[in-house]
Parts: structure tokens; sequence; C-alpha cells
């Protein structure tokens, strides 16, 4: 019997540990069939196949909730194709899992730059840059993060770094020029100048922002000079001939303005500003049938524009037709309640219309009103390269 035992217990052990023997070859297999959908995965991602290597992470990440890598790669498929939204998404979560997880900060905080998430970007950029104060790349993302927000004080000096150690960067230069010009540090805009234009001596840009920041220190000749040097380098140079023409308008020198206004028209025929600025130089002219068709043209375009409200109104309102000049000055008034010269011309229709009491209350504002200074070019110019001009518009 102690042998039968023996022998029963000698089949047992060889049962069980094959059993056991079973088990973890199952577990290895596991392993190893993970790692061969990870390298498969990697290898479609490699290739170029977007949506095989997505699907292959997802599975991934399925098997493995709590495993980061595969929503981080799932976020680097996402931004390749520019679906900067979902990206973020499969960032974050990789980031609560691992937050220090190498290369996923600065790839998050891409991601929110191209998404137009500028101050979560430097959130992103910022704890990166101190680590490393050098790093070129971090510090140029920074300034154009900041220069994104419209935060030009702060991006000017990170924008200055990096163009001080990339002095043949013609592109970097002109956008430290305009952001030193939106943060009226014009001693900069000229400096920068300089060096653009020893790497591109016709650069029509850069003499428009010299002109800029000339006209802003209260230099309108040397402004108008820049611009037409601008001009003579390159014609066609958006806004070139808008910014000259503005520099004449303010100077009411209306006749050669409206020409630079065509110019641009002539260049860009949907070129808004320029529109309202030939039709109110018309006027200016005494050319109402000139102006009319381009003020309905531009409230069509951008049916908040104030100025061209206002001037419809001063167009009706000196033919005689006061009930529509009375509508388009309390639209302009609408848009802009702090436009003295719209309540002076409403105040005198109602009192050509023997509507006393409203007169003198629209007279009363105008004393009340603080007469500021116009705003300058750089408020109607004012963009980020690249961009289409605002729709700005001016008082008189």
């Amino acid at each position: 019997m102690k042998n039968e035992n023996h022998s029963l217990a000698g089949r047992e052990v060889p049962l069980k540990l094959a059993a056991l023997l079973t088990l973890l070859t199952a577990g290895l297999l596991g392993v190893a069939t993970q790692s061969a959908s990870r390298q498969q995965a990697m290898a479609l991602e490699k290739e170029g196949r977007n949506a095989e290597a997505e699907s292959a992470w997802l599975a991934i990440s399925a098997q493995s909730p709590g495993d980061p890598e595969p929503l981080a790669h799932l976020g680097l498929l996402e931004a390749r194709q520019e679906h900067y939204a979902e990206a973020i998404r499969f960032y974050q979560k990789a980031m609560a899992i691992a937050p220090n997880m190498p290369a996923l900060r600065p790839n998050l905080g891409l991601a929110y730059f191209k998404n137009g998430d500028y101050k979560l970007a430097i959130e992103m950029f910022q704890p990166l840059l101190k680590a490393h104060p050098e790093d070129e790349q971090m510090t140029l993302l920074v300034g154009m993060s900041y220069y994104g927000l419209g935060d030009y004080a702060q991006a000017t000096p990170y924008l200055r770094r990096e163009a001080d150690r990339d002095a043949q960067n013609l592109t970097l230069l002109l956008t430290l020029a305009h952001s030193c010009l939106f943060a009226r540090e014009y001693q900069c805009v000229l400096d920068t100048f300089h060096k653009i234009v020893a790497l591109n001596a016709e650069s029509a840009e850069a003499d428009m922002l010299v002109g800029e920041a000339l006209d802003e220190m209260n230099d309108p000749l040397g402004a108008q000079r820049e611009f037409r040097v601008a001009i003579a380098a390159n014609p066609k140079e958006p806004n070139v001939h808008f910014g000259l023409g503005y520099l004449l308008w303010t100077k009411a020198q209306h006749k050669e303005a409206a020409e630079q206004f065509q110019a641009e028209l002539d260049n860009n025929p949907n070129h808004t500003q320029a529109m309202l600025y030939l039709a109110d130089s018309d006027l200016q002219m005494n050319k109402p049938d000139d102006a009319l068709p381009l003020l309905k043209r531009v409230i069509t375009q951008v049916p908040e524009n104030g100025m061209a409200h206002r001037d419809l109104g001063v167009l009706y309102a000196d033919h005689g037709e006061n009930e529509r000049a009375i509508s388009e000055l309390e639209k302009a008034i609408r848009i802009r309640p702090g436009d003295v010269n719209a309540h002076y011309r409403l105040a005198r229709v109602y009192r050509a219309m023997g509507r006393k009491e409203e007169a003198n209350a629209e007279f009363k504002k105008v004393s009340g009103l603080n007469k500021a200074d116009d705003q300058r070019l750089l408020k109607v110019m004012s963009q980020i390269p690249g961009k289409q001009p605002p729709n700005a518009e001016e008082k008189k």
C-alpha cells in the first residue's frame, strides 16, 4: 500500500507541476502577444498608417487601461492628423496616470499651442523652460504663446532672446518687430528693422512696421516716407497702400488717401477697411454717389461697423432723408456709444425736424463725452502675421 500511495503521489506531483507550467506558459504567451502587439502598433505608426495604428493602440489600451504608453501614442497620432482636441484628450489621460512620463508634457503643451489654447500651453512650457532656460524651442513656444494671447509685453523678451540666437531667421525677426510694435517698444522696432534690412534690403513689411512705429512716435512725415518705400519695394504687399492711405487720411489729405485706398482694393477687392475709408474720403470730397455703394458693401460684410452706419447716416441727412439718417446714426451709436460725431449729427437731424428735446439731449451727450484722441494706425492695422487684417474702424 505504501508503494501504491507513493506511486500515486509521484503521479500527482507532475500533474500539479504540469498545470502550473501551463498557467505560467499562458502568462508568458500573453506578455509575448502584448509585446508583439506593441511592436506592430509601433511599426504601423512609423509607416504613417494612422488609422491602423490607432486601432492597434486602442486595443492595447483596452487590455491595459492603466498603461499611459498607448494613450500617449494615440495622442501623437491625433496630433499628427491635426486633430488637436482629440490629441489633448489622450495626452491628458496619459498625464493623469504618469505625469512625469518623458516627452508627454511638451507634447501636450504643443497640442494646446496648435489648438489655440495658449494659456494652457504656457502652463505646460514654463516649468520645462525653468528647468532648461537655454532650451531654444521652449523659449520660442513660450514667446509665441504670449503673442497668441495678445500679451506682447510678455512675448517680446522671449522672442528677442530667440532672435538673438537665430539672427538669420527673417520670419522670427518680423514677428519680433510686430510684437515690439504692439507692445509700444518703438526703439525695439527700429533696432529689429535694421537686422531685417541686413537680411532683406527690400522688405516691404519691415518698412511698413517702421512706418507704423514712426507714426506712433509722432513722426507722420517719416511714417509716410517708410510706407512709400514699402510700396516701391512691393506694391502688392497686403495693407501697404491702406497704411499710407490711412496716414494721409488722418492729415485730411483725402484725394491722395483715396488713391491709396483704391490701390489697396485693386490688390484685394474685399479689403473692408479700404472700402470704408475710401467711402469716407469720398464723402469728405463731396462725392456721395461714389461713397454710397461702398458703405453698403461694408455693412453687408460687417453689419456691426459703427463708422459705416455713421457715414451712411451723414449721407442720408445731407440728402434730407431724415428718417433713414436717424436709423443709421442710432445704429452707429448703439455700436459705439462714445462716437461724438454720431451724437452730434443725430442732434442736428433732430433739430432740423423740430424735435428740440431730443436734439438737446444729444447735444448734451456730445458736450459730456470725453473727446479722446483718434485711435492710431496701430489699432487699425494690428494683426498676427499671416492673418487677414481685422475689420476695425476708426473714429474721426
